[in-house]
C-alpha cells in the first residue's frame, strides 16, 4: 500500500491543486485512492472526494485525540492514501509543533512530498529544502513537487541546483498554467458543488499532473507496509432502535458536511434523505431536518424565490419537527439575509436577521459548555467542554432578549460572543460546526432526540411537541 502527506513550505503554494490532481491522475490509472484532509475544512475535501470518488476524511489534531486520528485513518485505508496538509509543513497553533502537519506525518508514519511555489527561485531553493530537512530529522521528506515554474529553462536550473546540493528527489515539476487555478472565496477554494465545471476542471488538473509528475516514482517513494491494527477511539453509543428519516439539504447553497458525521447518523439509525433547497417545492416525508453549512448568501435570490419550500419548513419547525442547523443552515432559517446591499427573505423560523460583513465575525476553534437547556439526550448527566470550530462572515441580529441557548461560549464568538445554539420549538441552530468525535457524539444524540419527539408525539395522538414541553 501507499500513504503520504502532501504539504508545503507555506500556504497558497498549490498543494490543494496538486492533491486534487494526484487523486484524479492515480484514479484514472486504476488505483483506489483514499483522500484525507488535515484540519477543519469542508471545501478542499469536497474537491478531493470528487476527484478520488471516495469520501474525504478530516484529521484534526486540535479537535481529535491521537486515538481518534489513528482510528479514523486506519478505518478507511485503501490502496493509495493521500493526506493533504494545511498551511506549511511546520505551521500550527502550538509552539512545540504538536498540532502541525509534521506531527501528523510522524503519528501516521507518512512520507512527505513538499510542494514548493518556485516562482522567482533558482539557487535559493537549496537552502529552503535543506532547512526543512534539518529542522526535524524525524520527518521523511521523500520528494519535492515544484510548482508555478516559468518554463523548461527554469525547471532545468532548479533540478540542477536540487540535485547538486540536496539528496531530495524531484518528483514533479508543474509549469505555471492559469487553467489549473480554481476560483477562491474567503474560506479558500470555491466549493465543488457550486462549480458547474468542477468535473471538467478536475479532469484538466488530473491530466496536467499526470504529464508533469512522475507518478511511478511517487508510488515507489511512498510505499509502506500495512500498519498494525489501530487503536480504537471509544465513542459513547446510544441505543439504536427503529429507523428515523432525516431530510438533509444537499445543493449549491448547502454542502458542508463531514463524512464521519453522516456515517455516524446512519450508524445511529438514521436514513438521510437529500433535498434541494433551491429547487424542491416540498420537503420529503421525514421525521427531522438537518441543514449544514455553505454559502446561502450567494444563492439568496434563488432561496428566496422558492417561497413554497420556505413556508413549509417554517410550518414544520413551528409544529415541532426536530431540526439541527449549522452556520449556513442557521442563516437560511432566519428572517432575512442582507448581502451586497440587498435583503432577501428567508424561512423566518428564527426571529432574527442575518447581515454579511467584509471581515470574519467568528473564525477558528471554539470551546462550548452545554447549558441545562440543551434538549438532546445524554447518557451522562455532567456537562462537558466541547471543542469545535466556526468560520462566518455574518452576524445574527435583532433576536428577542429572552432567546434560549444550548451553549455557553468559552472560546470563540458563536451567535453573540457569549452564547450559541439558539433553541426554538425543537430546533437547535448554531454558528458552531460540531464533529462526532471524543465526547461530542452529537449525531447519536440528535437521532435519539428525534426518536423521543416522535414517540412522545405518537403517544399524544400526533399533536406537535416542542422542547419547552419536555
Amino acid at each position: 500500500m501507499n500513504r503520504f502527506l502532501i504539504s508545503a513550505a507555506h500556504k497558497s503554494s498549490g498543494k490543494t491543486m496538486v492533491s486534487i490532481g494526484l487523486c484524479a491522475a492515480l484514479k484514472a490509472r486504476g488505483h483506489v485512492v483514499q483522500p484525507y484532509k488535515k484540519g477543519p475544512d469542508y471545501i478542499d475535501p469536497m474537491w478531493l472526494s470528487q476527484a478520488s470518488g471516495r469520501p474525504c476524511r478530516n484529521l484534526d489534531l486540535y479537535l481529535m485525540s491521537d486515538e481518534d486520528i489513528v482510528s479514523t485513518f486506519s478505518r478507511h485505508l485503501a490502496e493509495v492514501n493521500l493526506v493533504e496538509g494545511n498551511k506549511g509543513l511546520y505551521d500550527g497553533l502550538a509552539l512545540d509543533g504538536s498540532n502541525s502537519n509534521a506531527a501528523l506525518a510522524k503519528m501516521l508514519d507518512l512520507p512527505v512530498f513538499l510542494v514548493i511555489d518556485a516562482r522567482g527561485m533558482t539557487r535559493g531553493i537549496a537552502p529552503l529544502i535543506l532547512g526543512y530537512q534539518a529542522f526535524d530529522r524525524d520527518i521523511n521528506i521523500a520528494g519535492v513537487l515544484l510548482n508555478n515554474l516559468g518554463g523548461s529553462r527554469h525547471e532545468s536550473k532548479l533540478r540542477a541546483v536540487i540535485e547538486h546540493y540536496t539528496d531530495v528527489p524531484v518528483v514533479g515539476a508543474i509549469h505555471h498554467d492559469d487553467r489549473l487555478s480554481i476560483v477562491e472565496r474567503h474560506l479558500g477554494l470555491m466549493p465543488s458543488n457550486e462549480s458547474h465545471v468542477a468535473t471538467a476542471k478536475i479532469k484538466q488538473i488530473g491530466e496536467a499532473i499526470a504529464e508533469q509528475v512522475d507518478l511511478e516514482k511517487l508510488l515507489v517513494l511512498s510505499h509502506k507496509r500495512m500498519p498494525e491494527a489501530p487503536r480504537t477511539a471509544e465513542v459513547v453509543a446510544l441505543p439504536c432502535r427503529d429507523k428515523v428519516r432525516i431530510a438533509i439539504a444537499r445543493d449549491q447553497a448547502f454542502g458542508f458536511y463531514y463524512a464521519d458525521d453522516l456515517d455516524a447518523l446512519e450508524a445511529s439509525g438514521a436514513e438521510l434523505v437529500p433535498f434541494d433547497a433551491l429547487r424542491d417545492a416540498v420537503l420529503p416525508e421525514v421525521d427531522a431536518l438537518y441543514i449544514g453549512g455553505g454559502f446561502p448568501e450567494t444563492c439568496a435570490e434563488a432561496l428566496a424565490a422558492n417561497s413554497g419550500l420556505r413556508a413549509e419548513i417554517k410550518r414544520r419547525i413551528e409544529n415541532g419537527m426536530p431540526t439541527y442547523a449549522e452556520c449556513g443552515g442557521l442563516m437560511y432559517l432566519s428572517r432575512s439575509i442582507t448581502y451586497q446591499g440587498k435583503t432577501f427573505e428567508m424561512v423566518g423560523a428564527i426571529p432574527g436577521d442575518v447581515k454579511m460583513h467584509d471581515k470574519p465575525i467568528g473564525r477558528g476553534y471554539v470551546h462550548l459548555v452545554e447549558a441545562e437547556s440543551h434538549p438532546w439526550p445524554r447518557p451522562d448527566a455532567a456537562a462537558c467542554l466541547i471543542k469545535a470550530h466556526e468560520f462566518h462572515y455574518s452576524s445574527l441580529e435583532n433576536l428577542p432578549e429572552d432567546s434560549r441557548y444550548a451553549y455557553r461560549v468559552e472560546r470563540g464568538h458563536g451567535i453573540d460572543g457569549k452564547r450559541d445554539g439558539l433553541l426554538l420549538h425543537n430546533l437547535l441552530a448554531s454558528y458552531t460546526h460540531l464533529r462526532t468525535i471524543g465526547n461530542c457524539y452529537w449525531a447519536a444524540r440528535f437521532v435519539a432526540f428525534i426518536r423521543r419527539v416522535k414517540k412522545d408525539s405518537q403517544l399524544a395522538g400526533g399533536a406537535s411537541l416542542n422542547i419547552s414541553n419536555l
